[in-house]
């Protein structure tokens, strides 16, 4: 989905500004903050918790890590960027955002701060796996490996001294994604072309690994992906899908709810086909590849469990 409404008001980054310019010093040439290192961390500010826990899982204890998007029982739509965080940017020797129309305003907010010596990395440019119109390419394991080595790569530019380090981290990191891509092929070996329903695009990327034949209009997903209504012939497609059990399972995005994936969702629950949650940000209590794992575990006793 897109984050399209949230803000980061040009009178907040006004008066940040101010702030910046007291706290953080400027350059020589006045262009902007400098930046060092402070107690031996690299600072660091990923927009999505997703790409700050991977960065901490590459950076060890070398880096200092602050997500912008944090939460995943809210609407990212309701986001609102703070001082602090747009301080934190300023600051910040490596910022990793996703780019591809996902989230532009942290390009406004970087253009706010102007720091100097900056290292901004963006996974969507950064991805070798994109589908089309879809953003959401931290979804492909591939794509998450080569997020995690472009991290490593700039780390070790930030900080020689400690290069072995994000090298090794960075390989039992990729490792660790491997158990991605079995139970990805695992789920292919026994559910392909499953027919499924999705509430929007986020999941294509892991639905195409598995080889599920997903039935829902891409009029729909669209749409629903980003913040509009969705064609009426495209509602009506949908939710004969789910009346006629032409679907087996549904997958639905938990952030990003409206009236009409309400029903759906009720509409499956009701005719016995099981629902399984995914969402856009990383929970709290997780890391990038348990967070996957924990999803595709559920859709796997989902389909076992279909009808």
């Amino acid at each position: 989905m897109y984050f399209r409404r949230i803000r980061s008001s040009g009178l907040l980054l006004s008066f940040c500004a101010l702030i910046l310019l007291s706290s953080c010093g400027t350059s020589a040439n006045g262009q902007g903050s400098s930046l060092s290192t402070t107690n031996g961390l690299v600072r660091v500010v990923a927009a999505e918790n997703f790409y700050g826990d991977i960065v901490k899982q590459v950076g060890g204890t070398h880096v200092s890590v602050t997500s912008m998007l944090s939460d995943p029982n809210i609407d990212p739509h309701s986001y609102e960027s703070s001082v602090n965080q747009v301080k934190a940017i300023a600051q910040a020797q490596l910022v990793v955002a996703n780019g591809g129309g996902y989230d532009d305003w942290m390009d406004n907010l970087l253009a706010s701060t102007q720091a100097n010596n900056q290292t901004v990395l963006k996974g969507y440019d950064i991805a070798p796996v994109k589908l089309s119109n879809n953003e959401h390419v931290w979804y492909d394991p591939t794509n998450a490996k080569a997020i995690a080595a472009a991290v490593a790569s700039a780390l070790k530019t930030i900080d020689a001294s400690h290069a072995t380090d994000y090298e090794r981290n960075l390989h039992i990191f990729q490792n660790a994604v491997g158990t991605i891509d079995q139970k990805l092929a695992s789920i292919k070996d026994t559910y392909a072309q499953t027919p499924v329903g999705l509430t929007e695009t986020i999941y294509l990327y892991q639905t195409r690994l598995m080889n599920l034949k997903v039935l829902t209009p891409q009029g729909f997903q669209k749409a629903m992906a980003e913040g509009n209504d969705p064609p009426a012939d495209t509602v009506v497609t949908t939710n004969n899908q789910v009346n006629q059990h032409q679907v087996k399972v549904l997958i639905y995005n938990q952030q990003t709810q409206s009236s009409i994936t309400t029903r759906l969702q009720k509409s499956a629950q009701q005719q016995h086909i099981p629902v399984v949650a995914v969402t856009e940000l990383m929970p709290p209590d997780q890391n990038y590849q348990s967070w996957m794992l924990s999803q595709l575990s559920s859709l796997e006793h989902a389909l076992g469990n279909s009808k």
